[in-house]
This record gives C-alpha cells, structure tokens and sequence, in this order.
C-alpha cells in the first residue's frame, strides 16, 4: 500500500516563496512597471525578472527583481524586497553580492515596503549604500512604482 510522504493531505508541496502578501506585491509592482519600460516603450534594455536565480543550476542567489542585459547575458541590477526585519540582512546581501561575485552586477537596491525607504548599492561603493530608488543604469527612478 502507498503511504504519502506528506502529513496533510491538503499539502502536496511547500517549496515556494513564504513571503507576505505586501512582499509578493511590491515584487509584482516593480517586475511590471520596468516591464512596461522594457517591453512597451522599449525605454529600458534591460529585462527585469521576478525571483529569478542569478546564474543556471543549484545553489545560486535568488533576489526578488533582477534586471537582465540580454546582449550580455548578465545580470546588472538586483532589488531586494524587505521589511524592518530584513533590511539591513538583504543590504548586506547586496553589496557581497555586487563585490564579491561574479555575476556582472554593477547596481542594486533594498526596499523596505513598511517604512518605504530605499537604498542604492553600485559596484565600488566601498560598503555605503545611499538613500535612493534612482536607478544610473536605466536613468528611471522606481520610486513611484511601489
């Protein structure tokens, strides 16, 4: 006889992304509005993607928005979504992300959608992020799509 491996027989898988509904909004938000600039008015090349892993095959990152240079092929733009909680651990993230590895990313950001703060963190800032939701790379400011 076949015995589930699962405890409930309402739960099939729980793999997914366990983030409040406001997380998964504010990813929603930002991957559409760029998606409009991208694949509408072509006024961004870069492509963004929601919760994408940042090269193929296990064991790499996942932020919640990632900009993509599909000429070549890298990442250059990374956006964490966070809260009060989170903040100061996905800032982290970013920066080791930006200056330790190899990815080609050269721009990213938090946002904290409790307080609506954002940071910027580019590539050579020495650790400081700065308080903005301006994006050099694309010349768009994301702070109103949020």
């Amino acid at each position: 006889m076949y015995e589930s491996p699962y405890r409930s027989p309402f739960v099939l898988h729980d793999d997914g992304p366990n983030a409040p509904l406001e997380h998964q909004r504010t990813i929603s938000r930002l991957t559409v509005e760029l998606g409009v600039l991208f694949y509408h008015k072509q006024a961004i090349r870069l492509e963004p993607l929601p919760e994408t892993p940042l090269s193929e095959g296990p064991g790499h990152s996942v932020p919640d928005v990632l900009l993509f240079d599909n000429q070549a092929e890298k990442t250059r733009i990374i956006i964490e979504v966070s809260n009060n909680r989170g903040f100061d651990a996905d800032l982290r993230k970013i920066i080791r992300l930006i200056e330790e590895d190899d990815y080609g990313i050269l721009e990213g950001f938090v946002y904290n959608y409790k307080t609506r703060a954002w940071l910027r963190y580019r590539k050579g800032d020495s650790g400081a992020a700065t308080e903005s939701s301006y994006s050099e790379l694309m010349g768009v400011d994301m702070g109103g799509m949020v």
